[in-house]
């Protein structure tokens, strides 16, 4: 019997081993194109997440020298008033300037040592407005080149000390 039983065992191998080689291989389960579409979102995941905590984390940086840093009040200087006639462009009237100016210092030690210089100040406002025509004031970008224009004269003067801007207190066209 036991020969009868491993002719049996070996014909059902046979019978096996014969459909194994006749089957068609089988599919894998995933296939190169869901498995790239993987990675793909793993790695755009990957990426975002990275950024979110690089973004996140940099924010909370930059807030804290904010907090720590105090802001220094400005300190202000008043100019004497400036009158002065604008340059005449062929018409027959003469038109005056008439600016009340304030500066504005970065340190309040700087009034001190500008003080001496003040005279230079003036000159430097007085020959700049002079060659001014009445148009160059024209509109808010006229005033604007003309606070510029006053600023960097100023700066010019006081050098190597320097002024944050020119303020204008009062201006008449007249």
């Amino acid at each position: 019997m036991a020969g009868k039983t491993k002719k049996k065992a070996e014909a059902v191998d046979a019978d096996i081993d014969a459909d194994i080689e006749e089957a068609p291989k089988a599919k894998p389960k995933f296939s190169r194109k869901l498995i790239i579409m993987a990675a793909a979102a793993v790695l755009v995941l990957g990426g975002g997440a990275a950024g979110g905590f690089a973004f996140l984390s940099h924010g909370s940086k930059a807030e804290k020298p904010k907090e720590e840093a105090k802001a220094k009040p400005a300190t202000f200087v008043d100019m004497p008033d400036v009158l002065v006639n604008l340059a005449n462009s062929g018409s027959e009237r003469t038109q005056y300037l008439k600016v009340k100016v304030v500066l504005e210092l970065p340190d309040a030690g700087l009034v001190e040592r500008i003080k001496p210089l003040m005279p230079r100040v003036m000159d430097a406002f007085q020959t700049y407005l002079r060659e001014l025509r009445p148009t160059d004031l024209d509109g808010s970008a006229g005033l604007y080149r003309l606070k510029e224009e006053l600023t960097r004269r100023v700066n010019a003067v006081l050098a190597p000390n320097h002024i944050d801007a020119v303020l204008f207190k009062e201006i008449i066209v007249q």
